[in-house]
């Protein structure tokens, strides 16, 4: 079986790095893009399974992206965990509405990540 892909996608190279680790150690394929708009070609192009999506970036911000993904026939079965240094109850709801399965904070534990991407994609090992 194919390893499952997750994107991250986040304008901070640190969270691109550590995420991206732990999620390639626990035998997930990972892919990275540093704004909106090459979040979307990914998404396009290579169809991941899940997504962690930053709210605060470039060209658009996550929201916009999250709407644009769940709202598209082909990619609307994605799961797609914001994540975020926002931690206000507002930015929480606004993530539902905009269609995202999940939210986490930053600062986040790597390991708890995984976990969460385990959860989703149905993982037990």
């Amino acid at each position: 079986m194919a390893a499952e892909k997750i994107l991250i996608v986040d304008d901070e190279p640190h969270i691109l790095r550590s995420l991206g680790f732990v999620l390639q150690r626990a035998d997930y394929e990972v892919l990275q893009a540093r704004s909106g708009a090459e979040a979307l070609r990914l998404v396009k192009e290579e169809r991941p399974d899940l997504v962690f999506l930053d709210i605060m970036m470039p060209e658009p911000d996550g929201y916009e992206v999250c709407r644009r993904i769940k709202s598209s026939d082909q990619t609307a079965g994605i799961y797609v965990i914001m994540l975020t240094a926002k931690g206000q109850e507002t930015d929480r709801q606004r993530s539902l509405e905009v269609g995202a399965d999940e939210y986490m904070t930053k600062p986040f534990s790597p390991s708890r990540a995984v976990e969460r991407v385990r959860r989703a994609l149905g993982r037990t090992d």
